[in-house]
């Protein structure tokens, strides 16, 4: 059955004036033109949140699947897997990925199925109103925490590194250039699942990260690194302070989850059902 696209009436994202968001969004809509790919076979991904919404505001005639708090790879698990032709791209913040999302993003990661997570990242959960996420700073204020976060902030790319995720990689929202390098290569790798952390300032709730705090700190990592080396992916990982090294920092090749499933070898799952109904 063919059914026609509509392309939804009104795009005007509904963010804060001066919201990280606004050039992750411009960045995406640059890379999607940039890597050639057909965007009748993107997916845009997410779960519930602000960064949530940005599936909705992309033009050009994209798929959008919005998932439940925190659940958005199990819903991208679930189209890969009924078509692996598609392009999957989850797109969520801090909070719906790393809070309510930690557990599959775990094991997402472990499978390496080829889904790409575009994770806006502003140590704020923005859309409930500025409490702290799982990677707010020790002693940032909210009003939920109104005496200061207690708990380590999680360190995600650490984590997808001992976990042996494909292609894991940072960048910030206030350079525009690099970032939208990262989206290309993500969106053009084939080898399994990609983490790409995008710094990103919340303008109403957190005062503390903006982005003359971020631009005094990234740092682009040099030609001289070594993506394959974990040891050292894992140090500059774990460098946060003074300097935040932005770029690729881990690199994994391993078979696919999708490529060890031989139900997949001739034809997608769609293909396969649609043949058997005919």
């Amino acid at each position: 059955m063919n059914v026609p696209h509509v392309e939804r009436a009104d795009t005007t994202p509904a963010l804060c004036p001066g919201c990280g968001n606004y050039p992750i969004l411009s960045c995406l809509q640059a890379a999607l033109e940039q890597a050639g790919v057909d965007r009748r076979n993107v997916v845009l991904v997410s779960g519930i949140g602000q960064a949530a919404k940005l599936p909705h505001y992309v033009t050009g005639g994209v798929n959008v699947f919005n998932g439940l708090h925190g659940r958005a790879i199990p819903a991208a698990t679930g189209i890969k897997l009924a078509n692996h032709k598609l392009q999957v791209i989850i797109t969520s913040g801090d909070g719906d990925m790393y809070g309510e999302g930690g557990n599959h993003l775990l094991h997402a990661i472990r499978r390496n199925i080829s889904l790409k997570a575009f994770v806006h990242n502003n140590q704020v959960y923005g859309l409930t109103k500025g409490q702290a996420s799982p990677t707010s700073q020790v002693g940032f204020v909210t009003p939920a925490q109104p005496h200061g976060v207690v708990a380590a902030p999680l360190n995600p790319l650490a984590m997808a590194i001992v976990e042996g995720c494909a292609l894991v990689a940072r960048s910030f929202s206030g350079d525009k250039e690099h970032l939208t390098a990262l989206m290309v290569e993500a969106l053009r790798h084939e080898g399994g699942f990609v983490l790409l952390d995008i710094l990103q300032p919340c303008v109403t709730f957190n005062r503390i990260n903006t982005f003359q705090w971020y631009k005094q700190r990234v740092r682009r990592i040099g030609d001289e690194h070594d993506p394959f080396d974990r040891g050292k992916a894992l140090e500059l990982a774990m460098r946060w302070g003074d300097e935040i090294p932005i770029g690729v920092l881990y690199r994994c090749k391993r078979p696919t989850f999708e490529s060890r499933l031989g139900v997949l070898a001739e034809r997608t799952l769609l293909e396969q059902c649609a043949r058997a109904e005919s």
